[in-house]
């Protein structure tokens, strides 16, 4: 056992060596390989950052003497320190991956943005902070665009001296991220899941012996080239598992993938080849139903998946004698592998915020009409609708019925099967007692039936709208009912539903992405780079649940019911201070653009909420927007169209009022290009020779 043991130890390392003399016997072989494919943003830092540079405000990326690597320090400059990296202008009509050669000493993290031109905002593509002593690969996918962009590389070394993140190469090439040749040292990504006895290797070149039944590499036909093999010489134990994973794709992929492959001795080895989500989920795209023997076998597989994943290919031995598996040129298509191939389904179909009427959900005749749209004024008594504060939403309710009692369901359209969804939607519950049967929700088959309860109220209502996601999947066609039962009218409320959502995937995997996306911030995780003005009278607080005064200020959170948002405290305040929150600098632009956000001004001495234009350079700000006086217990949409062509900041300006009661909250702000849908006003910034002109003027529509 102690020799096995030496044997697969020393069987490994000779690969690892092989590996190595590959890379320098035909380095120059590939170098030039490389540097056909390689598009514009690649760069090895040899001898020069390849129009890369750093931005003057802060510290600094240095090239080392020799090349090879760039470095953000922290010794250059200061400990908690960032540095930016810029690359030259970009465009890419095709789409392509770039592939990442990084170090990250001790603590730091290194972030990728890409910064489109006449954007504001930087759209993070890919973050990591994991500490290595050797340098790691990350590839990340990137959509083709007809807009030129940049590149953007943010570097936190980390509060400790002496703690450095190095960039060694940074490639881009043509094709999906998950495309690999094996041809390259760093192997595209791809990974191998460790197992003592049984592992994927890199094949080909000299590794292939006399005595070998190993094949030549499918890419160029000849020992030289490369591929990844499995083989059972290790294996000991039954069903021993080999794993090689692609890098997770960073956005969403779905076409045709193919690969080629070879299989010795089949009865010995079982190969199937998965998707894998951010969960950890997997999913069985292909096994081979007929055996190919000493010969490369071409093979074309769908992908769909409303997700980012990543692509297993698997093999498990019986026993030592199991055989091999290899594998070369994967390679994707957004289009599928058969014309037949049904495109993806929009379940957007079963989305409503029934702002001008049920859409698609209905409610049966014989069971009559317990949902009834509604509009309430938002007023100091009663909570508007969820989408804006003063539309519409639905309203199961005894007082509009004849009866006492009443079982009221809504049906939604039915939707395809065998997919997994996602069901978002808000609720609110007004005078219940006792919350049993209040509000449920069933998935049904097409015949009528219900399949399963997926969900009911578990908690006391809190007068506020609450967001619910459900996530389910089912072999047959569905629809989601809404049900609410009320026995007696005594027990009865109000049950109030906004704002149904429906898409594909799992709830969970979206939720596991990055807190908020550029120019959008629902303080549910931290204040997004907003920032207080340290010549104001107080602060705005990032608050869970409702304020501490009585009769002001919201009872929840606009984003989910029972999540976070800003606002300011009146008690400590004095009559007239202000308190104001400043957005991050924000790039110039030339077209329109609006902000959309939501706020709460409830309470008898509610002040003033204002939101001024910050621009660079000028001490001068332009007001965009007020409201004055309580407007509404009710969150409210606010929406305010710019245009402005330099640097500036957005600021919130909250004003205590003539007593305590006067708590004014701001949530879910997001910044979006071209105008905004509804509003009333256009802020138009003129520039005449080099002076600056604000304009605010009417414009119905």
């Amino acid at each position: 056992m102690a020799w096995e043991a030496f044997s697969a130890v020393l069987h490994t390392l000779c690969v690892f060596m092989l590996t190595l003399q590959f890379s320098l016997v035909f380095s120059p072989v590939l170098q030039s390989v490389r540097a056909q494919q390689l598009l514009q943003g690649s760069c090895r830092f040899e001898q020069d950052t390849c129009g890369y540079n750093s931005d003057p405000e802060y510290l600094k990326w240095v090239l080392n003497k020799e090349g090879r690597y760039i470095t953000a320090d922290s010794a250059f400059g200061g400990a908690g320190q960032k540095s930016v990296l810029i690359s030259p202008d970009l465009e890419l009509l095709e789409w392509s991956c770039i592939r990442l050669v990084y170090q990250i000493t001790s603590s730091g993290s290194l972030q990728m943005y890409v910064r489109p031109e006449g954007e504001s905002f930087d759209y993070r593509l890919w973050s990591a902070q994991d500490p290595s002593d050797n340098w790691l690969i990350a590839s990340v996918d990137l959509r083709n665009t007809t807009n030129r962009y940049k590149i953007i590389f943010v570097a936190s070394p980390g509060q400790k001296p002496d703690q450095s993140i190095a960039i060694f190469e940074i490639h881009v090439v043509p094709g999906y991220c998950v495309e690999c040749n094996f041809e390259e040292h760093h192997l595209c990504g791809y990974m191998n899941y460790w197992n003592p006895n049984v592992n994927w290797y890199v094949g080909g070149s000299t590794i292939r012996g006399g005595q070998s039944n190993l094949p030549d590499d499918h890419t160029m036909n000849n020992e030289r080239g490369h591929y990844m093999y499995v083989d059972s010489v290790y294996a000991k134990h039954f069903q021993e598992v080999a794993q090689l994973t692609s890098p997770m794709t960073t956005t969403t992929i779905s076409g045709c993938l193919s690969f080629y492959y070879q299989r010795d001795q089949a009865k010995g080895n079982v190969f199937s080849v998965f998707t894998r989500d951010r969960m950890g989920h997997y999913e069985e795209i292909w096994k081979p139903d007929i055996y190919a023997k000493f010969i490369w076998k071409l093979v074309k597989v769908d992908i769909k998946a409303p997700h980012p994943l990543a692509v297993v290919f698997e093999v498990a031995f019986n026993s030592a004698k199991g055989g091999y598996v290899a594998i070369d040129d994967i390679s994707f298509s957004p289009e599928f592998c058969s014309t037949e191939t049904e495109p993806f389904f929009d379940p957007s179909v079963a989305n409503c915020d029934f702002e001008e009427d049920f859409c698609r959900y209905y409610q049966e005749q014989t069971e009559g009409s317990v949902w009834n749209r509604v509009s309430v004024k938002p007023n100091v008594y009663r909570v508007g609708d969820h989408t804006t504060g003063s539309g519409s939403f639905l309203l199961a309710n005894t007082r509009l019925i004849s009866r006492s009692g009443y079982v009221g369901r809504l049906y939604g359209p039915y939707l395809p099967g065998t997919l997994k969804y996602c069901l978002r939607f808000y609720y609110a519950l007004h005078g219940f007692i006792k919350t049993d049967n209040t509000l449920a929700v069933y998935i049904y088959d097409e015949n009528n039936v219900a399949q399963e309860k997926v969900w009911t109220v578990s908690e006391s209502p809190t007068g506020s709208w609450i967001q619910v996601e459900i996530s389910y999947q089912k072999p047959m066609h569905t629809k989601v009912v809404f049900v609410s039962i009320c026995t007696h009218f005594w027990d009865c409320g109000l049950v109030a539903l906004d704002d149904i959502t429906v898409s594909l995937g799992d709830c969970r995997i979206y939720a596991d992405g990055f807190p908020c996306p550029p120019g959008e911030c629902d303080f549910e995780v931290d204040n997004c780079g907003y920032t207080q003005d340290e010549k104001d009278n107080s602060n705005w607080i990032r608050k869970r649940g409702q304020t501490p005064t009585s009769y002001t200020g919201p009872k929840g959170d606009h984003t989910t019911g029972v999540g976070y948002y800003m606002y300011i405290e009146a008690s400590p305040m004095i009559s007239g201070h202000n308190a104001r929150l400043l957005s991050n600098k924000l790039r110039g632009f030339l077209h329109q653009q609006c902000l959309v956000f939501y706020y709460n001004m409830y309470g008898s001495g509610t002040g003033l909420l204002s939101i001024y234009l910050k621009k660079e350079g000028q001490r001068e700000e332009v007001l965009l927007w007020r409201r004055r006086g309580e407007q509404s217990i009710s969150w409210l949409k606010g929406l305010v169209e710019y245009k402005c062509d330099r640097n500036h900041q957005i600021v919130f300006e909250g004003v205590r009022g003539n007593s305590i009661r006067s708590d004014i909250a701001i949530d879910d702000v997001l910044f979006k290009k071209g105008p905004c849908k509804g509003n009333h006003f256009l802020i138009l910034i003129l520039r005449r020779d080099s002076t600056y002109l604000c304009l605010l003027y009417h414009n119905p529509r």
